[in-house]
């Protein structure tokens, strides 16, 4: 497919509906020219496969963070009319919900330096990191229930943060609409001793220092004051109870897409028609996993918190530690956009991709007004991330999203054959970073050089002008499941 490309502008690519037979809609593709070539074929096959289901609207979209995944590759956006349409638990994948929270806070990094490993350590103490890593929260299945229901609210709720991180979260950290009900025996076992877990594989916790801070109205809107100031980026999902969902409606998605006489481009994308009851269970449990992340987030960024005030010595509070925003990457969700110059109620599907709102969104709080939605942008371990701001272009354009990090370079599999895990701890300790993890292995699966170039895919969209730039942060210390 991708000789079939044709560049519109310089961050900007069509593959148009002619491209294959069968597409209903173009693809467009936001990159410049050098992470174009680094895409696979089948990354470029799998988004014209989206463009193939039914009641799909134009355009399908990628970016610049694009690469295969399961069914809609990593970092894509697809929208479906809410009447002739589809809805697809799979192009929302298995993490769902997988999303980043950042705090700020008045340190400089001056002051943490001198006790950032001491820092590294208590939080990897105080989190419960890796694969399997359980909670030190004792849930039962009516508490579980009320997390589902409740999300973030039902962690600050139990003293978990304060009111006024709700107002900075997406969906106010809650989404409304979830049903308990609609979730396996599995899901729930696997959901009740992992609350406030980080997880492993691509998620971690950083402590960070701002780097460069482009647009300083915007940055002082989202609380960032200038460059050497502390902040704190956890990246992690709705970990095993989300898995469990997806893998039980995915099941079901399979039989509706058969029952339902509905064509599969890709055996991975399987889907119901919007409005049947297929389609509707999912949404009640995929809100319900949204809300169990939400809640998981909130969790460990309070634990950040006190892991702070037991290091420092000083009350959370004084030292500023506010939300910034906390954004979502795999989901579903029913919005309003322009279509043909007509408002349509339509399902996104943003899988390896954040919502982009712009200022003055209804569905943005007044803290944002002014500057639109922060949004959180994960680089690879060790390198760089950044903070963007939503724009009236990618309402316009991409469904309201942008890219959500860096995007991987090359599979796991091939990063732990050419990588060692001791030599990337050495690396990053030996460029003043201080580093915790599980094992070595995470570190070799997540090197910085198995995933693309950052600031090349920040200029992309920013480029582009889904995103704009507000500003770079850089790691001081890392935790790793």
């Amino acid at each position: 497919m991708r000789e079939k490309l044709k560049q519109l502008s310089e961050f900007k690519w069509l593959l148009s509906r002619d491209s294959r037979k069968g597409m209903n809609a173009d693809a467009i593709i936001y990159a410049n020219k050098k992470l174009i070539q680094q895409a696979e074929d089948e990354a470029f096959r799998q988004l014209t496969n989206v463009a193939c289901l039914p009641g799909v609207i134009n355009p399908v979209i990628a970016m610049p963070d694009m690469h295969w995944g399961y069914g809609l590759p990593m970092g894509a956006v697809g929208a479906f009319d809410s009447e002739e349409g589809v809805v697809s638990a799979g192009c929302t994948g298995y993490d769902i919900n997988c999303g980043v929270h950042m705090l700020r806070t008045e340190l400089s990094s001056m002051e943490i330096m001198p006790v950032l490993r001491t820092l590294v350590e208590v939080m990897f103490r105080n989190i419960p990191c890796g694969v399997g890593a359980k909670s030190s929260l004792s849930l039962k299945r009516k508490d579980l229930e009320k997390v589902l229901s409740m999300g973030a609210r039902w962690a600050v709720h139990h003293g978990y943060g304060i009111p006024d991180d709700l107002t900075r979260l997406e969906e106010s950290g809650c989404m409304d609409g979830a049903d308990p009900g609609a979730l396996s025996k599995e899901a729930f076992e696997r959901g009740m001793p992992q609350l406030g877990t980080l997880g492993a594989g691509n998620h971690f916790l950083e402590i960070q220092a701002v780097d460069t801070v482009y647009d300083a109205e915007a940055a002082s809107a989202f609380g960032i004051t200038g460059t050497g100031q502390v902040l704190v980026m956890i990246h992690c999902g709705s970990r095993g109870l989300g898995h469990q969902v997806a893998t039980d409606y995915l099941a079901l998605h399979k039989r509706a897409a058969a029952r339902h006489g509905i064509t599969l481009p890709d055996a991975q994308l399987v889907c119901a028609p919007a409005g049947s009851n297929e389609a509707m269970d999912y949404l009640k449990a995929m809100k319900a996993a949204a809300n169990y992340a939400f809640a998981n987030r909130q969790i460990i960024a309070q634990w950040v918190r006190r892991s702070f005030t037991e290091v420092l010595g000083r009350k959370w509070e004084d030292m500023g530690m506010t939300t910034v925003y906390d954004v979502a990457h795999n989901i579903c969700k029913l919005e309003e956009h322009v279509v043909n110059g007509k408002k349509r109620k339509v399902y996104v599907h943003r899988k390896g991709a954040t919502r982009a709102f712009p200022p003055g969104h209804p569905d943005l709080g007044e803290v944002y007004n002014v500057a639109g939605q922060p949004v959180l942008i994960a680089g690879s371990m060790g390198t760089a991330s950044y903070i963007l701001s939503g724009t009236e272009k990618a309402m316009k354009e991409s469904f309201g999203s942008s890219c959500h990090g860096a995007g991987r370079a090359m599979s796991r599999k091939q990063s732990l054959k050419k990588f060692r895990g001791e030599q990337i701890r050495q690396a990053l300790e030996k460029s003043g970073k201080a580093v915790r993890s599980t094992g070595y292995k995470v570190l070799a699966e997540e090197a910085p050089a198995a995933y693309k170039d950052i600031d090349l895919v920040i200029k992309s969209v920013d480029g582009a002008g889904i995103s704009r730039k507000v500003a770079r942060v850089v790691p001081l210390g890392v935790l790793k499941g």
